[in-house]
C-alpha cells in the first residue's frame, strides 16, 4: 500500500499515535482518550472479521450519538467494511428498506431499540448478525437474526490493530438521502471523497488540535458526521450531544468545556436567540459558529453577531452528494449577508441553463459542482446516478448537477434561488413529499394527499399536509399527526394539516402543488 495513502480511519489512528492520552470524545458516558477510542475500534474490527465480514460489506449503525456509534464507524472501516449510519428515530419499515437496499451484512445497535429491530431485521436476508449495546430488557423481543454483545466487545475485545484491508478508492460510506420518488438513495462516498472534503473544510475553518467542537447534530446527518471526522483528523476534542433538547444545559456545557467550534442549523439559531439567560454567559473561547442545511435569515445573522461578538460566523451550502460546496468568509457577512459564498478549496462551481450551457453573472440556472468530493453515484441506482452526474463538460470526468437554482455575482459569490425538485429541506434534513404522502394514504379516511414545503423562519421550510377525505368520513388534524409520528422520523412529521373538499389538478390529472403552498410557498 502507498505510504501517502490516507483512509478515513487514519484520522483516528494517526491522532492516537500523536496524542494517545488526549481527550478525543466527551459523551454522557464519560471522557475517552484517543488511545481508548482506537483500541475499541480495533476490537469492533476484529469481531466483524471473525464473524465473516468481507471487504466492501455494508454495516449499518443504528445508534444515537454515542461512544458506540463513533467507535463502530471506525471499527467498520478498519475491518474493510462500508458504514451506513441510519437515523436513530427511523421506524421499522424504512429501516428494513435501507438494510435490504444496501444488502447489509451486519448492524450495530442497542437493546433499547429491540422493537424496531425485531420489525426490520427478520425481513433482511443478507443480515448475518446484529451487535447490541446495553443489557436486554426483561421482555426483549428477538430481533430476528443472531446477536452479539457490543458492550462486551468494547470491554474485552482485541485492542491490537487489524491488518489493513482497504485502499483509498474503496467505498467508505453510504449516506442515505431522500429521493424525489419517495425512496431513500444511498450516496456512495469513497475514502478519497471523504478525505478530500474533510481537508477542504478544515482548511477554511482553520481547525487545529486546540479545537473543542460541540456537536448536537445527529451523526446520520452528514453535517454531524463530519464533526467527528474533521475533529479526529486534526486531533481535536469532540463533545457529542444527542440533541439540542435542553438548550440551557448545552450552553452551560459550552462555557464549562471552553468550546471553540459550534456547528448549527437555523433551528438551533432560533432557539439560541430566544433564550433569556444566554446573555449572562461569556463565550470568549468560541472561535467559530458554522451554519448549513438551510439559509440563515439575515436577522439571525445580526443577532448572533451581537450575542457572540468575538466569534466568526460561517454561512455554508452543501448537499449530501458532495458534502460541502461553498462558504462565505466571515469578513464578507456585512457586504453579502444573503450569499452562501464561494466554492470551498479544491472545488470548482459554475451555473448552467436548461440546456447545460454555462451562464454569466446574474443569470439564474442550475449549480454544477466539480471536485474530488463528488460522490461515486447512488447505490444500485444507475438511472438516478445518470441524472445527477454528467461528463458533458469534462470528458472522462463526472460533475455533479445539484438540482438547485443559483445565481452568481461578478465576484463569484453564490446566491441560492430555489430547488428544481420538490424536496423539502426542514430542520437540516431532506424530506421527500412522496414518502410522507405514502404514510398519509395509510389512513383509510384520506382519498387525496399532497405534501408541500412552506417558508418557516425557524425550520427553513415547514411541512404542510393537504388532504381530502372520503365522503362522510371524519378525521382530525391530531389523528393525522399522530399517525405520521408513528411511521415517520420526527423531522418528517408535518407541522400543518389542511383539509380540503378536493385537491386541485393540472390538465394532465396530476395534483397541482403550486396551488397548495399558500403565500410564499414553493411547488
Amino acid at each position: 500500500m502507498r505510504d501517502d495513502m490516507v483512509l478515513v480511519q487514519h484520522f483516528l489512528e494517526r491522532s492516537a499515535q500523536r496524542s494517545p492520552g488526549k481527550t478525543a470524545l466527551i459523551t454522557d458516558a464519560g471522557r475517552f482518550a484517543y488511545r481508548e477510542i482506537d483500541a475499541m475500534a480495533n476490537a469492533v474490527a476484529h469481531a466483524l472479521v471473525a464473524d465473516g465480514l468481507v471487504k466492501g460489506d455494508r454495516v449499518a449503525v443504528f445508534l444515537d450519538n454515542s461512544l458506540e456509534a463513533v467507535v463502530g464507524l471506525f471499527g467498520i472501516l478498519k475491518a474493510g467494511g462500508v458504514f451506513v449510519i441510519v437515523n436513530p428515530t427511523m421506524k421499522g419499515g424504512k429501516l428494513a428498506y435501507i438494510l435490504n437496499n444496501c444488502g447489509a451484512a451486519a448492524a450495530l445497535s442497542a437493546w433499547r431499540k429491540h422493537v424496531v429491530l425485531a420489525e426490520a431485521c427478520s425481513e433482511v436476508p443478507t443480515l448475518r448478525r446484529v451487535y447490541l449495546s446495553g443489557n436486554p430488557p426483561v421482555r426483549a423481543r428477538h430481533v430476528g437474526v443472531p446477536t452479539a454483545s457490543l458492550t462486551e466487545i468494547l470491554r474485552d475485545g482485541r485492542a491490537t490493530p487489524p491488518p489493513p484491508r482497504s485502499i483509498d478508492v474503496d467505498l467508505a460510506a453510504l449516506i442515505y438521502t431522500s429521493g424525489t420518488q419517495g425512496t431513500p438513495k444511498g450516496v456512495m462516498m469513497a475514502h478519497t471523497n471523504m478525505v478530500a472534503v474533510a481537508n477542504s473544510v478544515i482548511k477554511f475553518l482553520g481547525n487545529t488540535a486546540d479545537d473543542i467542537i460541540l456537536n448536537t447534530l445527529p451523526m446520520s446527518f452528514d453535517y454531524g458526521l463530519y464533526q467527528i471526522l474533521m475533529g479526529f483528523k486534526v486531533g481535536a476534542t469532540v463533545i457529542l450531544d444527542n440533541a439540542f433538547a435542553y438548550p440551557a444545559l448545552t450552553i452551560e456545557r459550552m462555557v464549562k468545556e471552553r468550546v471553540t467550534g459550534f456547528p448549527i442549523v437555523p433551528t438551533i439559531s432560533s432557539i439560541l436567540l430566544q433564550m433569556d439567560g444566554i446573555k449572562r454567559h461569556r463565550f470568549e473561547h468560541l472561535r467559530y459558529i458554522s451554519n448549513t442545511a438551510a439559509f440563515l435569515p439575515v436577522e439571525h445573522i445580526v443577532k448572533l453577531r451581537k450575542l457572540f461578538p468575538s466569534t466568526k460566523l460561517y454561512s455554508m451550502y452543501g448537499l449530501t452528494e458532495c458534502k460541502r460546496v461553498s462558504y462565505l468568509p466571515p469578513e464578507e457577512l456585512d457586504r453579502r449577508p444573503t450569499s452562501v459564498g464561494k466554492s470551498i478549496p479544491n472545488t470548482e462551481v459554475f451555473i448552467v441553463d436548461q440546456k447545460g450551457r454555462p451562464v454569466g453573472p446574474g443569470v439564474t440556472g442550475e449549480l454544477v459542482v466539480r471536485g474530488p468530493h463528488v460522490m461515486r453515484g447512488y447505490w444500485n441506482d444507475p438511472k438516478a446516478t445518470a441524472k445527477k452526474l454528467s461528463s458533458d463538460h469534462y470528458p472522462g470526468e463526472l460533475v455533479l448537477y445539484t438540482g438547485d437554482l443559483f445565481r452568481m455575482d461578478d465576484e463569484g459569490y453564490l446566491y441560492f434561488v430555489a430547488r428544481k425538485d420538490d424536496i423539502i429541506k426542514t430542520r437540516g434534513e431532506k424530506v421527500s413529499p412522496k414518502e410522507v404522502e405514502a404514510i398519509l394514504y395509510g389512513l383509510e379516511e384520506i382519498t387525496e394527499a399532497a405534501v408541500v414545503g412552506i417558508p418557516d423562519p425557524v425550520l427553513g421550510e415547514a411541512i404542510k399536509a393537504v388532504v381530502a377525505l372520503k365522503g362522510g368520513a371524519t378525521l382530525t388534524a391530531h389523528r393525522v399527526l399522530r399517525h405520521c409520528s408513528q411511521h415517520l422520523e420526527d423531522f418528517m412529521v408535518p407541522k400543518y394539516v389542511e383539509f380540503r373538499d378536493s385537491l386541485p389538478r393540472t390538465s394532465r390529472g396530476k395534483i397541482d402543488k403550486r396551488k397548495l403552498n399558500g403565500a410564499g410557498g414553493r411547488a
